[in-house]
């Protein structure tokens, strides 16, 4: 599992060995059964966290009880409510496994240590931070100027992988769609495709 992560790490900054092996001790695993969550909206963000294995979904609940699902996160990526991590601000988001899912984390202040004991990976979560700026912008503007075919396309595309274990209200919720649109858009490329 660890790694998936130095693996990930190294695709934005060199690591040698011995960085590696500092990086990967100081990370915990966390270990999620479908449905469990890593993170309610009030608690404490105080951990950055990168998924090894299986799917999770952020998602916040508005005053009505609707879910709005902000991001989906699988192998390999980071998930966040970055904004309270950042704040330290009580969460607003929820994190919640949808299928059986391990997570290595680690605290604010062990990763603050790491930053002055290897600031490479201060460089690193930079560039990520950035990075998933402007890959919320962009959801941002093709969620307002797409139509939800072309969402539904490049989210087929995105999470290819994980597409038939999420969920089809889920799905429907990132999108910013009803369930039922959602399946007059899956009826329709299935008869465009056969």
């Amino acid at each position: 599992m660890r790694e998936i992560l130095i693996q990930n790490i190294k695709e934005l900054v060199h690591l040698d060995e011995a960085e590696a092996a500092v990086i990967a001790s100081a990370f915990d695993t966390v270990s999620l059964k479908k449905k469990d969550f890593l993170l309610r909206a009030g608690d404490r963000s105080n951990h950055m966290r990168f998924i090894t294995e299986g799917c999770l979904r952020l998602y916040n609940i508005d005053a009505s009880g609707k879910e709005h699902i902000l991001q989906f996160g699988i192998q390999g990526w980071w998930i966040n409510d970055l904004f309270a991590y950042l704040t330290e601000k009580p969460a607003t988001y929820f994190i919640q496994a949808i299928t059986n899912s391990a997570v290595l984390q680690i605290q604010r202040e062990r990763l603050n240590e790491l930053f002055d004991q290897i600031p490479k990976l201060d460089r690193f979560f930079r560039i990520k931070t950035q990075n998933g700026y402007v890959a919320l912008q962009e959801r941002t503007i093709h969620s307002m100027s797409q139509p939800a075919e072309e969402r539904y396309t490049a989210f087929i595309e995105r999470y290819r992988s994980m597409e038939q274990e999420i969920p089809q209200y889920m799905i429907a919720s990132y999108l910013g769609i009803t369930p039922e649109h959602l399946s007059a858009i899956r009826k329709n490329r299935g008869r465009i495709l056969s």
